[in-house]
């Protein structure tokens, strides 16, 4: 199976390692990414049962049509333990918590080498996914994102990057806005894509409200925590009838003003320019790449 492009990847939902009741209910969220979490999720206790069922639960998510990710833990902790449970399962992403550095992503990437090597696989056949969620991690996401040919993403940490800017945190999220709208930057001018902070409240009309209006800012994936979240999020990251007929309604006014040889085209108030132009262009396109996708779920 196809492994589905960066901007396709709607929700990347986090889970614990060793709880077998959890892992089913992200099976059937709706989310494009599973991530289980060896890291903060699950205790240092359970980290060796957690590790022994992900042989069966990679292979369940990738029968299921998900893209499968494991958070490991830091490469000087228990990151090597993780990765020889984690790496024969065949994980199509491996995700590094606290990411702060080009060197972090090069030792890495330098691990997942000699996994490959060993276990037969494709060069360079398993993504990195940098979890960037201190304050180091936000303004160096562009040097972090130049550590690995490997990476494609980059994930925005909500509470521990909180912590970390001695933060008070609350569901408006207002104590996170300039690092949302930074990361988002960084990750642009390093050509990668960002996946949005998990909104970690309970309720679905948070979510869904926090959704749009980082999509507003340029998101188009998020993270989060809790499964009953990914389809109204999957929804709120997808362009709805009414975007795709405004996107369609641009595209052909401006081509048809081009045509008659002039610069732009007045759409419901709108001058719609070369770049307004092209950005319709990248809805209708991404829309109907997400239809094909789910054509062949």
């Amino acid at each position: 199976m196809a492994i589905l492009a960066p901007d396709l990847r709607r929700t990347w939902l986090f889970g614990p390692g060793a709880d077998a009741a959890a892992h089913e209910a992200m099976a059937i969220s709706g989310a494009d990414g599973l991530i289980v979490d060896l890291e903060d999720f699950t205790p240092p206790p359970l980290r060796p049962q957690a590790r022994q069922m992900l042989a069966g639960l990679m292979t369940r998510w990738r029968d299921a049509g998900c893209l499968s990710a494991v958070r490991i833990n830091a490469l000087e902790g228990d990151g090597p333990a993780d990765l020889a449970a984690a790496m024969p399962a065949g994980p199509a992403v491996v995700a590094y918590p606290m990411a702060g550095s080009a060197a972090q992503m090069r030792s890495l990437h330098e691990a997942l080498d000699a996994w490959e090597q060993r276990l037969g696989r494709a060069p360079g056949s398993t993504e990195i996914l940098p979890v960037c969620e201190t304050a180091l991690g936000v303004v160096d996401a562009r040097a972090i994102a130049a550590g690995s040919p490997r990476i494609r993403s980059a994930l925005l940490g909500a509470e521990d990057l909180a912590a970390d800017l001695c933060a008070e945190r609350q569901p408006d999220a207002l104590e996170l806005d300039h690092a949302r709208r930074r990361f988002l930057l960084e990750c642009r001018a390093a050509g990668i894509e960002p996946i949005d902070a998990p909104y970690t409240f309970s309720d679905v009309d948070g979510a869904v409200r926090e959704a749009r209006y980082a999509r507003r800012l340029g998101y188009r994936s998020k993270s989060l925590v809790r499964p009953e979240h990914a389809r109204p999020l999957n929804a709120a990251l997808t362009p709805d009838a009414d975007e795709l007929r405004r996107a369609a309604s641009m595209v052909t006014a401006f081509e048809a003003a081009r045509a008659r040889g002039e610069d732009r085209a007045l759409v419901d108030g709108l001058w719609v320019e070369v770049p307004t132009y092209r950005n319709a262009q990248r809805v209708l396109d991404r829309a109907r790449r997400l239809n094909a996708h789910r054509e062949t779920r």
